[in-house]
C-alpha cells in the first residue's frame, strides 16, 4: 500500500504552515482540549479515548492487514492514516500519534518484537550492569519516520491537537526486565529492592531515552505529550517516590520549556495520584477506579485532571453508558481543567459507534 491508496482528512486554517518547533500554532493553541490542558475556560468538554487508533476501527484492521505491529509504525503513510481514522469517525478533540511505548528501544538496538497476543516480548532482558551497555542514547536520526509522520499529521489535521507520547521509565524497564508483559512484575521488583544502584541507572538511561523520544514529536509539532506509565500502579507509594520518581520528573524537567502541557497516566494508580502530578504533570490521567472529584482532592490544586469512564461500559446500553457519563462529568463539574476519556484503552471489540455516542454525548452535554 502506498500514501496515494491512503484517503486524507481535509485539512483546516493551516495547509502549507510550517510548525514552530515548541510553539503552538494559534488553531490548536485555541483548541478545545490544550485550553483544558491550561485550566482555562472551554466552549465543551474536550473527548478523547486512549487506543482510539486501533483494532476498534474495521478501517484500522484493513489498512494493518499483514502488516507487523513495529513496521507500521515505520511508516509515516500509515502511521498518518492510522492517526487520523477516529478523529473522521468519532470527531474526537485531539489526535494521539499512532506508535507504541516501545519504539524508542527498537530504535536503539534493542532486539524485541511485538507478539500478536502476548505484546512486547525482548530476546535478552536486561538482568545485569553490563547489559546496560545495549541502551545507547536516542539520536533523531534513529527515528525520522516520527518526525515525517508528525509533520504529516500536523499539516492534515489542521486546528485538532496532535498528541505525542512515550513510555515511562518504570514500565519500559519492567519489559526490559521481565523479558515481557509481567502479571507480578518479580524481576522488576527483586531488581529494584535488590541492587538500587543499577535500577537508578537503569531507569536514568530510559529516562533520558523517553526525553529524546518526546522532543523529537514535539519538535516535529506534537501539541501535546503523554507519559505512559502503564505498569507503576504495581508499586506501593513509598517505593514509588523512592524508586521511580526522580527519573519520572527528569523526563518532565526535560519537555518543560518547549510549550507544550505534559499528561501522565498510569493504570491502578488511585494510590499515587498526588505524586505522578507533584512529579511534573500538567495533567494528570485518572484510571475508572477513582471518582474525578476524589482524585483532585488526592492530586491538590493546579493540575488539570483527564477521565474517566471504565471502558467496559461501553459494552452496555447507549442509556446505561451515558448514566455512567453523566457521573464522570458531574464528578468532574468543579474542576479548573477536565478532559473526558476514558481510564484505560479502548477495547479491542468495541463498537466504534458507542464511541462516536458518546463523543457527541459529551459534547452536547457540556456545551456552554
Amino acid at each position: 500500500m502506498s500514501a496515494n491508496d491512503i484517503p486524507r482528512a481535509v485539512s483546516r486554517d493551516r495547509a502549507g504552515e510550517t510548525p514552530i518547533a515548541g510553539q503552538q500554532q494559534t488553531g490548536t493553541y485555541d483548541s478545545a482540549f490544550l485550553r483544558a490542558c491550561r485550566r482555562e475556560p472551554v466552549p465543551h468538554t474536550p473527548v478523547w479515548f486512549m487506543r482510539q487508533a486501533g483494532r476498534s476501527l474495521p478501517e484500522y484492521r484493513k489498512v494493518r492487514e499483514g502488516i507487523a505491529m513495529l513496521d507500521s509504525c515505520m511508516r509515516p503513510d500509515l502511521v498518518t492514516e492510522i492517526t487520523l481514522q477516529p478523529v473522521r469517525r468519532h470527531g474526537v478533540d485531539a489526535a494521539i500519534y499512532f506508535s507504541d511505548i516501545v519504539v524508542p528501544l527498537k530504535a536503539i538496538g534493542v532486539d524485541l518484537d511485538i507478539k500478536p497476543g502476548i505484546g512486547p516480548v525482548v530476546e535478552n532482558p536486561i538482568r545485569t550492569r553490563a547489559d546496560l551497555d545495549r541502551l545507547r542514547a536516542l539520536d533523531p536520526a534513529d527515528v525520522p519516520y516520527v518526525t515525517e509522520a508528525i509533520g504529516l499529521l500536523v499539516r492534515e489535521l489542521g486546528d485538532t491537537p496532535l498528541i505525542g507520547f512515550a513510555g515511562a521509565p518504570f514500565t519500559l524497564a519492567s519489559y526490559l526486565v521481565e523479558g515481557g508483559p509481567s502479571r507480578n512484575h518479580e524481576r522488576t521488583k527483586a531488581l529494584m529492592y535488590g541492587d538500587p544502584q543499577l535500577w537508578a541507572d537503569l531507569l536514568d538511561r530510559l529516562a533520558d531515552i523517553t526525553a529524546s523520544f518526546l522532543k523529537v514529536q514535539i519538535d516535529a509539532g506534537a501539541s501535546a505529550v503523554q507519559l505512559f506509565d502503564s505498569w507503576v500502579g504495581a508499586l506501593s507509594p513509598a517505593d514509588y517516590r523512592r524508586s521511580v520518581m526522580p527519573t519520572s520528573a527528569k523526563v518532565f524537567r526535560a519537555v518543560e520549556g518547549l510549550g507544550v502541557p505534559r499528561i501522565h497516566f498510569g493504570v491502578g494508580t488511585g494510590e499515587l495520584l498526588g505524586l505522578m502530578g507533584e512529579a511534573g504533570a500538567d495533567v494528570v490521567g485518572v484510571d475508572w477506579r477513582v471518582p474525578m472529584d476524589e482524585a483532585a482532592r488526592r492530586v491538590g490544586p493546579g493540575k488539570a485532571l483527564q477521565g474517566n469512564i471504565d471502558p467496559a461500559v461501553l459494552f452496555a446500553p447507549r442509556e446505561a453508558v451515558e448514566t455512567k457519563a453523566r457521573e464522570v462529568l458531574d464528578a468532574a463539574a468543579g474542576l479548573e481543567g477536565h478532559i473526558f476519556n476514558l481510564g484505560h484503552g479502548v477495547l479491542p471489540s468495541t463498537d466504534p459507534e458507542a464511541l462516536t455516542r458518546l463523543v457527541e454525548y459529551v459534547h452536547t452535554q457540556t456545551a456552554r
